[in-house]
């Protein structure tokens, strides 16, 4: 392809309401543009590193043994009421009408529909398990989209689901899902790591996420050095261990004056004590009614985990206007004793502490000496904190580590909390209906693109890793001397007869102009032809990388540069 033909126009600025460094240099590169909040346009340069990631894709979901469909985007509400989501997705479910006032959603993801497919076509163990898969553009009305590709509301995914007769055999295809996904990443260069996750609105029984590693994801991802073990903030747990038992039961409780010291790190310096020996109290609403949840005073509150051990359909802080009517207590001040809250939950801890110190439920006081089950009823215990560098590893000890990730794909262990609903059933070796039990498997093209993106850039522009670069190697002729343009184009078409995706900058540019580009649409290799290497039978090539420049004949080069791009092809196969 060349330059000069193609539909390529970077840009000089940053596009002002670009948020991080994948949708700008995306959008200044000439990759997508932006049609509307969460919108892209995927222009000719940004469509071809995305076909090259479905293809990846597509080649590890057929070895996994996966089939290819491909459903509606707009689904029928029908299907949504059978599965209960209606009611209960949020409004980041797209609802739409058609000319006969019949209510329509565009699909955020495709439980329903494929399980409308199956319950109609599959009937007997013999035919399970299946595992079908599609790659589809799907729409989430995000109530803020940002990041470009990374959080927009109309995107590409990757979205799988099998069905089986037994629990084995759904371990035995979501094993070969979470391997298949380890080799797409490593096919794609991508310093990644799979951790333990929330199932969040998808449901079912386990779940593990993958993680690009950059400073700018928006995820916290827990990883032990030692044993591999890794989650989300959302679902990590850390090790506390029991001989760290506080001090012993005093014989009444007692009340203490703290004036002005409504923050956990007030109360402390008052007492001229440890914030770890305090304990903390939050309140949150839910459709339960009020919770409150104790925890330690150096901790927060992980309100995944909370909303999780509830059961609730949502939770969020008590507002303030409601706390003391909810409570009983102050802001600032509440604590267990006599608390008004139905439910009270403490973290696991807090569980071997004899005393506590806590909320007196009055303005400026707090309360000594207060004893779980004595002064106020058991707590409901469990892991109700976020996990922090430097908490023991829940399996082996060792001290844990936190790095920043991107969630590029997620797969689940969905059970049967469609196949009831909607009525997937099979009929078992006894000739008895039973519900199919099912796995969900989700990857995101486009974000996976631009995660590749934020993990290698550098200060001009793009550094791609040669499996989804758009192009792999740009040959630039430097000047318009007749031997160098007829020398580039040799250079071209030899590379292009190999099978190289190469494109040919043959503008009407200066020469900075033409190198600037290369940097910032990211290239993985360049050859320049110039006018005062090529006098000594030489041509110059370089990795983007590292942009060393190196010399050479330019046959030689060719062939060099064309062994690079084979190799590089076959990164993490």
């Amino acid at each position: 392809m060349r330059w000069s033909r193609y539909f390529l126009h970077t840009l000089r600025e940053v596009p002002a309401d670009a948020d991080v460094i994948s949708q700008k240099l995306m959008m200044r590169a000439g990759l997508i543009r932006k049609v509307a909040a969460g919108i892209y346009t995927y222009l000719p340069l940004g469509l071809r590193s995305i076909k090259k990631m479905e293809a990846i894709v597509r080649e590890e979901m057929n070895r996994a043994g996966a089939t290819e469909l491909l459903m509606p985007a707009i689904q029928p509400a029908e299907l949504w009421m059978e599965s209960g989501r209606w009611q209960k997705y949020g409004r980041e479910l797209l609802r739409i009408k058609d000319r006969h006032d019949r209510d329509f959603v565009f699909g955020p993801t495709h439980e329903e529909v494929i399980t409308d497919t199956v319950r109609d076509t599959i009937n007997s163990y013999r035919q399970l398990p299946i595992n079908l898969y599609q790659i589809q553009t799907k729409f989430r009305d995000e109530v803020r989209p940002r990041f470009g590709l990374m959080r927009g509301r109309e995107f590409i995914m990757k979205d799988a689901y099998s069905f089986h007769s037994s629990r084995e055999s759904l371990d035995e295809t979501y094993e070969g899902m979470r391997q298949a996904y380890g080799r797409v990443f490593r096919r794609c260069a991508l310093d990644h790591v799979p951790v333990e996750a929330d199932t969040g609105n998808i449901g079912g029984s386990a779940s593990h996420e993958f993680m690009v590693l950059a400073q700018s994801g928006e995820d916290a991802v827990v990883s032990c050095p030692s044993c591999k073990y890794g989650a989300n903030v959302e679902k990590a747990t850390s090790k506390f261990f029991d001989d760290e038992v506080g001090p012993a039961p005093a014989d009444a409780i007692r009340h203490i004056d703290t004036p002005g010291t409504q923050s956990i790190d007030d109360v402390a310096k008052f007492l001229g004590t440890k914030t770890s020996e305090l304990v903390k109290t939050l309140i949150f609403d839910t459709d339960l009614g009020a919770v409150m949840v104790l925890v330690r005073g150096d901790r927060e509150g992980n309100e995944v985990k909370i909303k999780n051990h509830l059961g609730a359909q949502w939770l969020e802080m008590l507002p303030d206007a409601r706390f003391e009517e909810a409570t009983g207590a102050p802001v600032g001040y509440c604590g267990p004793v006599g608390t008004k809250c139905a439910r009270v939950l403490a973290d696991y801890s807090l569980r071997n502490r004899g005393s506590w110190i806590v909320g007196g439920n009055a303005k400026d006081r707090h309360t000594a000496n207060v004893v779980p089950g004595r002064d106020f009823p058991e707590p409901e215990y469990s892991d109700f904190t976020t996990v922090l560098a430097g908490d023991a590893c829940p399996r082996c000890g060792t001290v844990l580590e936190i790095y920043r990730g991107i969630e590029v794909g997620h797969i689940f262990k969905l059970g049967t909390k469609y196949s009831e609903s909607m009525n997937c059933v099979y009929l078992d070796e006894s000739g008895e209906r039973k519900p199919m039990i099912m796995g969900c498997y989700g990857l995101g093209i486009g974000r996976t693109v631009a995660s590749a993106i934020e993990q290698s850039h550098d200060a001009d522009g793009i550094i791609w890793p040669m499996p989804i670069a758009p192009f792999e190697v740009v040959v630039t002729a430097v000047g318009k001397d007749e031997a160098v343009v007829r020398t580039a184009t040799e250079v071209y078409e030899t590379l292009l007869a190999a099978g190289i995706d190469v494109l040919f900058d043959d503008r009407d540019e200066r020469p900075g102009v033409k190198f600037k580009d290369a940097d910032l649409v990211g290239f993985p290799l360049r050859i320049a032809v110039g006018a005062k290497s090529l006098a000594n039978g030489q041509i110059e090539w370089s990795w983007r990388r590292d942009r060393a420049k190196q010399l050479g004949e330019p046959a030689a080069v060719t062939a060099q540069v064309i062994d690079f791009v084979k190799a590089g092809r076959q990164q993490g196969t």
